[in-house]
């Protein structure tokens, strides 16, 4: 793996730092690439849980390498999109842990994941209209599902900024710190590692799925995703271990 993407292990829970802090962690081709095989392998890897993306150096993403654009380099990856994430999210719980800027692609980034948590003095927006580009890997089609539209329209119309309060006034954010983002998310990284990972992967399956679903189909479609939870050992796991006052030993089947 390229050293402009570096990965962790700590009991379960990946983190994944963007490398790249000379260039403000603009995303680039090799970044992109080590993105995707980061999720590719916390997909794959039934001890990893939980993932965390954030940026080296104080700053998330600043966006589209736009050194590597004009030389024809694409940070988007077959099968995957931008970043190597926005076109197909992990199948586990990824959160964002934003230092900085989330900016252009950044915050494209960041609304791929499931989670995010933001250092008070971050701040996030979709400038590219100012550079004569559109927000294509997720900014003008996905902010409307995540905050109201007006509000959207103005981020992707006029390319200003908002703070992290703003954000979290939105729901654009779930927790805001005063110190490390990145001790936040692996806080709420460790929350959600201690809890059965196949509940927790099927509870974020319905909830991304069911967007789409038509409203008379939610009940039959949710059963179907669900139903091997409650049939698995975990479940029979997560009741002994309650009745027996004891923590419980997850084996996500």
């Amino acid at each position: 793996m390229s050293e402009e993407l570096l990965t962790q292990e700590d009991d379960g829970i990946l983190t994944i730092t963007i490398n790249r802090p000379e260039a403000k962690n603009a995303m680039n081709k090799a970044a992109a690439e080590g993105i995707a095989a980061a999720l590719d392998r916390l997909d794959s890897e039934d001890h990893l849980r939980v993932a965390v993306l954030t940026g080296a150096g104080g700053t998330f993403c600043s966006g589209m390498d736009l050194k590597g654009f004009l030389r024809g380099e694409s940070p988007s990856i077959k099968g995957r999109g931008f970043g190597g994430l926005v076109e197909a999210p992990p199948k586990k719980p990824l959160i964002a842990a934003v230092e900085g800027y989330a900016l252009a692609g950044g915050l494209e980034l960041m609304i791929a994941c499931d989670m995010v948590v933001a250092n008070a003095g971050a701040k996030f927006g979709i400038p590219e209209a100012k550079r004569g580009l559109v927000a294509a890997a997720g900014g003008v089609m996905y902010l409307p599902d995540l905050i109201p539209q007006k509000v959207a329209m103005e981020l992707a119309l006029t390319g200003e900024f908002i703070d992290a309060a703003r954000a979290y006034e939105l729901g654009l954010i779930n927790r805001v710190t005063e110190g490390s983002a990145l001790d936040g998310a692996m806080e709420l990284a460790r929350t959600i590692n201690a809890n059965g990972p196949l509940a927790v992967r099927k509870s974020k399956q319905v909830i991304v799925e069911s967007r789409g679903w038509a409203l008379e189909e939610r009940w039959k479609r949710q059963i179907e995703v669900i139903k091997d939870v409650f049939t698995s050992s975990d479940a029979r796991e997560g009741a002994a271990a309650f009745a027996e006052k004891r923590k419980p030993n997850w084996t996500g089947k």
